[in-house]
C-alpha cells in the first residue's frame, strides 16, 4: 500500500523487453537507500516488485497486464518517473490509500497556470467515471490528489507549486498520457451495494 506522497522523481536507465513484459531499471537514490529484493516501489503509480538493487538503481519486472493497463509501456531511457516506497505501518498516511493497482489511463486535456497553482483537466474513461467524485481522492501517476471538478467525460485537479516541482506533473503537457487509480473505497462500496 502507498499514500500517494511521491518521495522522489527518478529516471529510467534501461528497459529490456522480456516475453511480453519488460525488465525496467530506474535510478532513485532515495527509494534505493533501504530497498531490497521483494520490496514494493510504485513507479508512476504502478506497484512493482524489486528484483535487484545496484547502488542507486533498482530493477523490476513489469508484466504484460501492467503494460496494457498503464502508461509504463511508453517509457523510454531517460524518462522521468514518480517514485514511492510502500508505506510502513508506523507512518502517517499523508495522502490517501493508494494500492498501486492502476485502473487505466487518462489524457491531459488542458492546463491553466495560475499564480499559486495549475488547474489541469484530464479525460475520464467511461468505465471509471462512477468512481470519481468532486472533492474525492484520485491518484494520477501515483500522486494523491483531490478532484476539483468532474463530469461524465473528464475531471480536474489543482496542483500546488511543490507538487509541480517534485513530480513529473511539472512537465506534463496537453496530450500526455497518465496513469489513474480511483479510490479503492468507492469500488468496494459499489460491490457491496450491488451484491445486496
Amino acid at each position: 500500500m502507498f499514500t500517494g506522497i511521491i518521495e522522489e522523481k527518478g529516471e529510467v536507465v534501461a528497459i529490456e523487453q522480456a516475453g511480453g513484459g519488460a525488465l525496467l531499471s530506474v535510478r532513485g537514490p532515495v527509494v534505493t537507500s533501504d530497498a531490497g529484493h521483494g520490496d514494493s516501489i510504485a513507479v508512476n503509480g504502478v506497484c512493482l516488485t524489486v528484483v535487484e538493487v545496484k547502488g542507486e538503481v533498482f530493477t523490476v519486472d513489469v508484466i504484460k497486464e501492467s503494460l496494457d493497463r498503464s502508461s509504463l509501456g511508453g517509457l523510454t531511457e531517460g524518462s522521468p518517473v514518480n517514485l514511492e516506497r510502500a508505506v510502513r505501518a508506523d507512518q502517517r498516511l499523508g495522502g490517501h490509500i493508494v494500492q498501486g493497482h492502476v485502473d487505466g489511463t487518462a489524457v491531459v486535456l488542458s492546463r491553466e497556470p495560475g499564480e499559486s497553482w495549475d488547474d489541469v483537466r484530464f479525460s475520464l474513461p467511461g468505465s471509471l467515471s462512477r468512481y470519481v467524485a468532486e472533492k474525492g481522492s484520485i491518484a494520477i501517476d501515483g500522486i494523491s490528489l483531490t478532484v476539483t471538478t468532474v463530469d461524465d467525460e473528464s475531471f480536474g485537479v489543482s496542483f500546488i507549486p511543490t507538487t509541480l516541482k517534485l513530480t513529473t506533473m511539472g512537465d506534463r503537457q496537453v496530450g500526455d498520457v497518465v496513469n489513474i487509480e480511483v479510490d479503492v473505497i468507492a469500488k468496494y462500496v459499489e460491490r457491496l451495494v450491488v451484491r445486496q
